[in-house]
């Protein structure tokens, strides 16, 4: 027997309520710890699949895409949706842009994408670095002619642009 314990039965009440108390604690943290990993096994089971395609969308109001990725791409931002491999093909042909580190159109089997219609290599696709509006005036063009101004640096119309927003001089 051990007699490490103290002589009295008080003290010994108190201790074995105190290592009660502690075992309930110790129950409690078990059980806790014990339903997390159930619900994170059962998280992982019914988790869906990662699509095979997304598309990567922009900004406003219409949300155009932007980018086709294959499903894993890191280089996807945090606006896009899922597309199926059909979709992924139909955006791809019609001139949608590739993205340069998935490659998603040599995934597909695409391999007639020239940079005129699918993948843009540069400010040199995009009209010379002009903003280019709906109605094909660039930038302004028309207010400039009537007052003869110099070019602006920066394009400030609220109309929808093709191009950068940042001019060249």
């Amino acid at each position: 027997m051990f007699d490490d314990l103290p002589p009295d039965l008080d003290r010994l009440h108190t201790l074995r309520v105190w290592h009660t108390m502690w075992l309930q604690r110790i129950d409690a943290k078990i059980a806790a710890l014990t339903r997390r990993q159930t619900e994170e096994e059962r998280g992982r089971r019914n988790r869906p699949a990662p699509p095979e395609w997304i598309v990567e969308l922009g900004i406003g109001e219409r949300r155009p895409p932007l980018r086709v990725h294959a499903g894993d791409c890191h280089m996807a931002g945090k606006r896009h949706r899922p597309v199926d491999r059909d979709e992924a093909r139909r955006l791809l042909a019609t001139g949608l842009t590739a993205c340069g580190h998935c490659r998603p159109d040599s995934l597909l089997g695409i391999t007639d994408l020239s940079p005129a219609r699918g993948l843009r290599t540069g400010p040199a696709d995009r009209s010379a670095g002009r903003c280019q509006h709906a109605d094909g005036t660039r930038n302004g063009d028309r207010f400039r002619r009537a007052v003869r101004l110099p070019r602006p640096l920066f394009c400030l119309t609220p109309m929808p642009h093709t191009g950068p927003h940042r001019q060249r001089p």
